[in-house]
């Protein structure tokens, strides 16, 4: 049951970030603000997490978990409870600060919370069950936070959300042990865990080597429209297949990385290579279904191993490394966007399949300078 609350925590809270993109014009429309205004709640979220996270973590080192974690849910149910009635633009846009700036250190304390009790040899599956939260937010959470939205009012969409996180809360409350183990220490002194290179290397993968994902996904709707010809009503469905495809990956990802962790993450990379490239050149509808399942499911694949690699590599500070790294994913998150932008308004929207396969591997690249590394210790 300790998994399951953290589980429902997870959902509640990743929802609260990607349903965002589902309510932007109705939220625009209620506060009269622009849709590019409207989009900057997204990139104030992103802030949050990439600034907040690490230095949340970093100060609140030394605490007992639970409390501490229970304390951050309860900063997340007061910034959605915030959005759902924030009054004008300014108060939404600081909630969406305020709760992004607890997201980070949330989910790493969860993260080691799940993996101290882990068998040996399970804690990149041990992730990937708690990242299927994550998962369900994408394919189940944010598209009913959209019909919420749609049917009651995006406001309606934040208090559902508050509802979950709240429940999570109680759930945490009850299940979550009162002592948890982990490494505690002073905040200065965590951060001298970020001299070891291996670590360093381990982020710099998160942050590269899931550049391409982010940037075919952030451009999908539009990749799908227009260069592959589907009809607009099929992006829903496509966004759906990509979310199973990410969920099967997740799973099978965290169960091959307990395995040979560094060898399945080469393996993964190289793959989500070649099938970017076979989707920019995929020449029928069924075809491209069948890669934008491959794609999500090879691509999200590598997440746990990712998380699993930081925690082996930061024994010392986990919760920190863990937090960064998260940030590193948001990083990597804004450079996507802001790279398939510049791809588009240059070579062209389908150019965007190539740009993503070119920064995967470099990502490949760095994963197998970490292989080495890690050969030449033994």
């Amino acid at each position: 049951m300790k998994l399951t609350a953290l589980l429902v925590c997870v959902f509640g809270v990743t929802t609260g970030e990607f349903v965002v993109a589902g309510i932007l014009p109705a939220v625009a429309g209620d506060l009269d603000v622009s849709i590019p205004a409207a989009g900057l709640l997204v990139t104030a979220y992103a802030l949050g997490m990439i600034v907040g996270g690490p230095l949340l973590t970093a100060i609140t080192a030394g605490r007992p978990r639970k409390p501490l974690i229970l304390g951050l849910l309860g900063v997340a149910v007061a910034g959605n409870l915030l959005s759902s009635i924030a009054p004008g633009y300014g108060v939404l846009f600081a909630a969406r600060i305020v709760t992004a700036s607890v997201t980070s250190t949330f989910f790493a304390n969860a993260i080691v919370i799940a993996t101290t009790s882990a068998p040996p040899g399970k804690k990149a599956s041990t992730v990937a069950k708690l990242a299927f939260g994550m998962n369900l937010a994408m394919i189940l959470g944010a598209p009913l936070g959209t019909w919420i939205g749609d049917a009651f009012g995006w406001r309606t969409t934040f208090a559902a959300i508050t509802a979950c996180c709240a429940t999570g809360l109680l759930l945490v409350a009850r299940f979550v042990p009162a002592d948890q183990p982990g490494v505690r220490g002073r905040a200065l002194g965590e951060f001298s865990v970020f001299r070891d290179r291996d670590l360093l290397l381990a982020i710099a993968i998160t942050a590269v080597a899931n550049v391409g994902l982010l940037m075919v996904f952030t451009y999908l709707a539009p990749l799908l429209t227009g260069p592959a010809n589907f009809a607009a009503t099929a992006v829903a469905p496509m966004l759906l297949v990509y979310g199973v495809g990410a969920t099967f990956g997740n799973l099978v990802g965290g169960r091959l990385a307990d395995r040979a962790l560094l060898p399945s993450q080469l393996g993964a990379l190289a793959l989500l290579v070649v099938l970017l490239v076979a989707l920019r050149l995929s020449p029928t509808a069924i075809l491209t279904g069948v890669l934008v399942f491959a794609i999500g499911a090879v691509g999200f694949s590598v997440i746990p191993g990712m998380q699993a690699r930081v925690l082996t590599t930061a024994a010392a500070a986990p919760t920190l490394a863990i937090a960064v790294n998260a940030s590193a994913y948001q990083v990597a998150a804004a450079f996507a966007g802001w790279l398939g932008g510049r791809v588009v308004a240059g070579p062209g929207l389908p150019a965007i399949y190539l740009a993503a396969a070119a920064t995967t591997v470099v990502g490949l690249a760095l994963t197998g300078l970490a292989s080495a590394r890690e050969a030449a210790y033994r």
